[in-house]
């Protein structure tokens, strides 16, 4: 007996010295969740989806009091698949938002009534939207990339909000894939980008703005469903590509071998497809990924003793590292469709699931890695 209870004493020990993730505050909402984003420097979030008749809503809360008070209900003619504050300054924190017609909408959420940029983007839904360069973060103009169902990835600078600055599609005749995920990379002067792009078929794209080319592509066999640089105003260093069949890719970028591309590590995960993957803005090498059984996994990475290697003929080759499983935790019966960090406050962060549920996670203990 005293075994016993030695052994489950330190077992609670020890999970008590692991990070946990906690729910701090549930909300239902009576319509369709797809993304989430907090409002840079506050401590209010947006959060968008479909009504039930398919038209689009975003609604901005805030934390108040370990509460959460509806300050603004914004509708539109068309559901919303996402959105992103990356392409504005911290001054104006506008919000982008791409939706399932194709049609690209930039508010001004102090404003809200009209969008003051429309742009017709794609001809069908645009899956997923980033930016770069608006708030401080990354060099070289303010900038979006969306990627469509169209099968075409487009740039676009909303300072000239009639044409994209670029446009990565398939020639005629190839066959279109639907575009799931698009990221920005590599923006650590005025001159470098990379835009990554991932498809149904499990293709992963890397596109060079400077020299408007293809850098690298492979194939992971399972549909993309996110893509995400551990940082996008850096020099680049990893690339996590999550997947259907309860997969994950961590890409060491910092060597590319002519022949063999990107080292990396293959991890499986939540016995579900692996729909989002979110890195920690106050530690690069920390990132969570979220289940389609309702389920979040908290990551490490940690990298090998050396991070390059020569192979045969004198070529370099990168050495990819391992991951740690710090803390998994299940909040919800339905697939997550959307995880944000707080930039602003270490740990705190808001998800939102297919059940129609709003959450405020707190994640303890992030200091210790």
């Amino acid at each position: 007996m005293n075994v016993t209870l030695h052994r489950n004493i330190r077992r609670k020990m020890e999970q008590l010295e692991k990070s946990q993730i906690i729910c701090h505050i549930e909300k239902s909402v009576d319509y369709s969740l797809f993304d989430a984003k907090w409002i840079p420097c506050s401590t209010k979030f947006v959060v968008m989806g479909s009504k039930p008749r398919g038209t689009g809503i975003i609604q901005v809360f805030e934390i108040s009091n370990g509460e959460l008070n509806l300050i603004k209900n914004i509708e539109g003619p068309n559901a919303i698949k996402c959105g992103t504050f990356k392409v504005s300054s911290l001054r104006d924190r506008h919000l982008s938002t791409a939706d399932f017609r194709g049609k690209l909408n930039i508010y001004d959420l102090e404003n809200p009534a009209l969008p003051i940029c429309r742009i017709n983007a794609h001809t069908e839904i645009i899956n997923s939207i980033d930016g770069i360069g608006g708030q401080n973060v990354g060099c070289g103009a303010p900038e979006l990339v969306t990627g469509s169902r169209d099968g075409s990835v487009k740039v676009w600078d909303p300072r000239q909000n009639d044409q994209p600055v670029a446009v990565m599609e398939p020639k005629q005749g190839e066959t279109r894939r639907d575009c799931w995920t698009v990221a920005f990379g590599n923006s650590y002067n005025s001159e470098e980008r990379i835009v990554v792009s991932g498809y149904d078929n499990g293709d992963i794209k890397m596109f060079d703005l400077k020299a408007m080319s293809l850098r690298w592509e492979s194939n992971v066999k399972n549909g993309v469903c996110s893509l995400e640089f551990d940082r996008n105003d850096n020099l680049m260093n990893k690339l996590v590509a999550t997947t259907l069949e309860s997969k994950f890719y961590v890409f060491d970028l910092r060597t590319q071998h002519s022949k063999k591309g990107f080292a990396h590590l293959c991890q499986k995960a939540h016995k579900s497809t692996v729909w989002l993957v979110r890195h920690l803005p106050q530690n690069r090498d920390v990132f969570a990924t979220c289940g389609g059984g309702g389920s979040i996994c908290l990551w490490k990475y940690n990298y090998p003793d050396k991070r390059r290697e020569t192979g045969p003929g004198g070529m370099d080759h990168g050495v990819p590292g391992i991951v740690k499983c710090l803390q998994n935790s299940t909040l919800s019966s339905q697939p997550f469709s959307a995880l944000d960090w707080s930039p602003d406050k270490q740990g705190l962060a808001v998800c939102t699931s297919f059940d129609q549920c709003l959450r405020i996670l707190i994640t303890t203990k992030l200091d210790l890695y």
